[in-house]
């Protein structure tokens, strides 16, 4: 499996950005999808993540401003962002969940596929 995300940059407070995150190599829609971020010195930390069904679950600091979906059609997962904070500042990283057709998880554990990362800078 292989996963290529693109879509990150430089923005400002407030602004928006769509990360997306191509995958190959497996039936896509049989897998759930995972954003994680990780800023500098700090740890990996979850995001955002849709199953095969299309249930999403996010982290607190991203509800009501990030919203995660999938085009299983394009085999890409999508990670909206809007009114960004400096505090959003990190390398987000897709992730593909290890097994087909399970409920949303949100730790790092289930998830056996990472993308490279695309770095997302939110200036004050």
């Amino acid at each position: 499996v292989q996963l290529q995300a693109s879509g990150g940059g430089l923005v400002q407070a407030g602004g928006s950005l769509r990360l997306s995150c191509a995958a190959s190599g497996r039936t896509f829609s049989t897998f759930g999808m995972g954003w994680f971020r990780q800023a500098p010195g700090q740890e990996r930390e979850f995001v955002a993540a849709i199953n095969w069904s299309g249930s999403t679950k996010y982290a607190d600091s991203v509800k009501g401003r990030f919203t995660i979906s999938r085009d299983n059609a394009k085999n890409t997962v999508y990670l909206q962002m809007n009114s960004l904070k400096p505090e959003d500042t990190a390398v987000y990283y897709c992730a593909a969940d290890g097994q087909m057709l399970r409920p949303v998880y949100t730790t790092t554990g289930y998830f056996s596929y990472w993308g490279q990362g695309t770095q997302v800078t939110v200036s004050s």
